[in-house]
């Protein structure tokens, strides 16, 4: 499979790149500084998007918001309106787009970025990832898409091989911890672009 990563070069997409290449799949990997051997364009710009994705088979994005102040929303929702403007214009259907856990629903009807409370610092990110979900369920019908929001917390660990698919609300272990390793994610995610079970809609995979 040939793939297009944009945010390669961010914590999860460059373990995305490692488990796609592992897996013998030809990734492409894109970031707005180049940094580690990824290519530099803006993944804001549909046009280079979409000569950038021409030709391949998938598109992954990995695009993180800015951390701080209430830019996050609108500069993510730039790089989602430009990615979808440009797997559409290079003719490409297959999107995975790493999500985050905010659009999960702790309750029916109740989503995490709206029942729990969030340190200041990372509200901003999670109201843009699901202000991103919401512009993918809303616009992409005539794309094969699949928003893939992990567990509440997603750090830097080991690959132990083992997680849950779920549907739309928020998983949590016996203990009611909802903690991921990158790695594991990243393994959930390729798995999904090799087998496609999860296509328009919200999935949600944890420990």
């Amino acid at each position: 499979m040939r793939i297009v990563l944009f945010g390669a070069a961010g914590m999860i997409g460059s373990r995305v790149a490692a488990e796609a290449a592992g897996r013998g799949h030809e990734v492409t990997g894109i970031s707005r500084s180049g940094r580690d051997g990824t290519r530099a364009a803006d993944a804001g710009d549909a046009e280079a998007v979409a000569r950038l994705v021409a030709g391949h088979d998938a598109v992954v994005l990995a695009v993180s918001p800015p951390r701080g102040g209430s830019e996050a929303t609108e500069s993510l929702l730039e790089v989602g309106r430009a990615v979808l403007e440009g797997v559409r214009r290079a003719g490409v259907h297959r999107l995975m787009v790493v999500g985050g856990a905010g659009a999960l629903e702790v309750a029916p009807g109740v989503r995490v970025v709206d029942g729990l409370v969030f340190p200041k610092v990372y509200l901003p990110t999670t109201v843009a990832q699901v202000a991103l979900f919401d512009l993918v369920k809303d616009t992409g019908d005539d794309l094969e898409w699949t928003y893939l929001s992990p567990a509440a917390l997603l750090t830097p660990g080991k690959r132990t091989g083992a997680y849950r698919v779920g549907g739309n609300q928020l998983l949590s272990d016996n203990d009611g911890n909802g903690h991921m390793s990158a790695e594991d994610y990243a393994m959930a995610l390729v798995d999904e672009l090799e087998k496609g079970k999860l296509v328009h809609r919200l999935a949600h995979v944890a420990p």
